[in-house]
């Protein structure tokens, strides 16, 4: 079968291809629009389709929208319920829901030859469950979905078992651990549905001070269920204007409800164990982006094995969405990888430098010029390969840095003109990883699980140690990674160091580059001294000197 998976109503649009259950294609729309998640996530926008991304896919595959066998649209209207009735204080959802209906129809427009009637409703938390356990190496597995909102829901626990889904439990709205984070990060003066991450990042520098008030709010109910909502979070600390300081009365409330989000997780976790037993937990959803509270489920929680898709939001349903539909004719295969995006060819690369007009250089080995560059203390911007679906660099648009200057955290933060608490990541080859890192599930190739960093390491590359000791750690296979292994070898000579800091390749309040063009956008308007774009070198002086 040949199935097309969107994503469209909320937030993150994004389409992905599955081909005889194999996963051949997927990108969100923000990286062709260039709007950060695509648009925001309200009624008026509900219309928008990720059609950019959705022709991406079709052309890398080869196929026309005729020759889909189905489109699926991971949101069901028809099990909807109106916002007022679940006691939510959304009076234009009826809007949204009008254009959920028309799916079919807007879609059958965007992507001339398409059958409507090919047009698929996935229910929300199903497409999320779908990109978890069958997408991941454990396809018998319990699952664990948490997010804002679906369709009348803000939570499925289930399990898979030969490719079959079978719900054990679901939250009723308004209760929903994601629409709580969501409206803390308002709250604190970072955008909603948006910022989540970087409340997580603010919650190291506090204290759990809160966190009896919370906990009459939010809380497990003990059968698989929570409660939460109904917090007041002005009676607990002022709210924060945007571009004013953070105090530590923000931080301490952002530490308390990350706590209280933990403890209901893991509450729901064991209960989930007891009804569907098993070794592994997949799990989806845009709360288990939270990389601190995955990293105390894998230490605490029953399960041997923790997987969670890379991109746990809902730009993962059009994924999930597509291997559900494949699950119930065939038996799709796990995804290969994070780099499912747009790649090119080295002579294409080659073709937009010269069209830019900008010197460069094809040095014998790429990964042996940036390790000679990082190895001086220069920031470089790493563009090779396919580019990431999901939030996280992960080797293919990354900004690289030395991990040895504890000033390299300032620096990049200045460099992508974000705030100065946000953390940047370690990259390590996966067979030195246990040597730096422990307390967290290793290998950790996605950069969803924090990490101790060992006390002996901790002075050596302090760039990329959080302000608890911790690290959001990616490891690198040299089988899957050849090229950033070599540059991390090579790094590692000249530096004695096997760790290189990476963080996404971008600037505030943009989506990460993704084409040749962003790249080059991307280096001419932020101070990085080194753009490696494929196997070729562009040098700021000679550039711009």
């Amino acid at each position: 079968m040949r199935i097309l998976g969107i994503n469209a109503l909320f937030h993150d649009p994004a389409a992905a291809l599955v081909v005889d259950g194999r996963t051949v294609a997927a990108a969100e729309e923000e990286r062709f629009s260039r709007r950060k998640h695509g648009k925001r996530p309200v009624p008026f926008s509900a219309w928008e389709l990720p059609e950019q991304s959705a022709r991406w896919c079709l052309e890398h595959a080869g196929l026309r929208p005729q020759e889909l066998d189905a489109v699926t649209y991971s949101f069901d209207p028809t099990l909807a319920r109106p916002a007022q009735e679940m006691g939510l204080n959304d009076p234009w959802d009826p809007l949204r829901l009008d254009y959920a209906r028309r799916a079919p129809e807007f879609l059958a427009e965007a992507l001339p030859g398409l059958d409507p009637d090919q047009v698929v409703f996935v229910p929300h938390h199903v497409a999320h469950a779908a990109s978890a356990g069958p997408a991941s190496p454990h396809p018998d597995s319990a699952v664990l979905v948490l997010d804002g909102r679906g369709e009348a829901a803000s939570h499925l626990a289930g399990r898979f078992r030969d490719g079959k889904l079978d719900t054990l439990a679901a939250q009723a709205l308004p209760d929903s651990l994601g629409l709580v984070y969501e409206e803390l990060t308002e709250h604190l003066g970072f955008l909603r549905s948006s910022d989540e991450y970087k409340v997580m990042a603010l919650a190291s520098y506090g204290k759990p001070r809160f966190l009896p008030q919370l906990r009459q709010y939010v809380h497990s109910t003990g059968d698989g269920g929570f409660r939460a909502h109904g917090v007041d979070w002005a009676a607990l600390a002022p709210p924060r204007a945007k571009g004013e300081p953070w105090t530590q009365e923000h931080a301490d409330l952002a530490a308390s409800t990350q706590t209280v989000l933990e403890e209901v997780l893991l509450d729901l976790v064991h209960w989930l164990h007891g009804e569907a037993g098993g070794e592994a937990l997949t799990m989806a959803g845009g709360v288990a982006l939270n990389c601190v509270a995955n990293s105390r489920i894998a230490a605490s929680g029953p399960y041997r094995h923790v997987w969670v898709q890379p991109a746990a939001g809902d730009a993962g349903t059009a994924l999930g969405g597509a291997l559900y539909l494949a699950g119930q004719e065939e038996s799709p295969q796990p995804m290969p990888g994070a780099d499912l995006g747009r790649g090119w060819s080295d002579e294409e690369l080659r073709d937009w430098l010269d069209t830019a007009a900008i010197p460069y250089e094809k040095p014998d080995d790429i990964a042996e010029t940036v390790a000679e560059e990082l190895a001086r203390d220069g920031v470089v911007a790493w563009f090779q390969g396919r580019s990431e679906y999901g939030p996280r660099a992960l080797g293919h648009r990354s900004l690289l840095a030395h991990p040895g200057r504890a000033e390299n955290l300032e620096r990049l933060n200045h460099v992508k003109g974000r705030e100065e608490f946000r953390p940047v990541a370690p990259m390590v080859l996966a067979d030195r990883a246990a040597e730096l890192f422990s307390g967290g599930p290793l290998p950790s190739p996605y950069m969803l699980f924090v990490h101790d960093v060992a006390e002996e390491w901790r002075e050596r590359i302090p760039a990329v140690v959080h302000v608890d000791g911790t690290a959001r750690i990616q490891t690198v296979e040299e089988r899957r990674e050849p090229l950033v292994a070599r540059m991390l070898h090579a790094f590692e000579r000249r530096t004695g160091l096997p760790v290189v800091v990476n963080t996404s390749l971008n600037t505030a309040g943009r989506p990460m580059v993704d084409d040749p063009r962003d790249a080059l956008e991307c280096f001419g308007s932020a101070p990085v001294d080194l753009l490696a774009i494929g196997p070729y070198a562009v040098r700021r002086g000679r550039a711009f000197g």
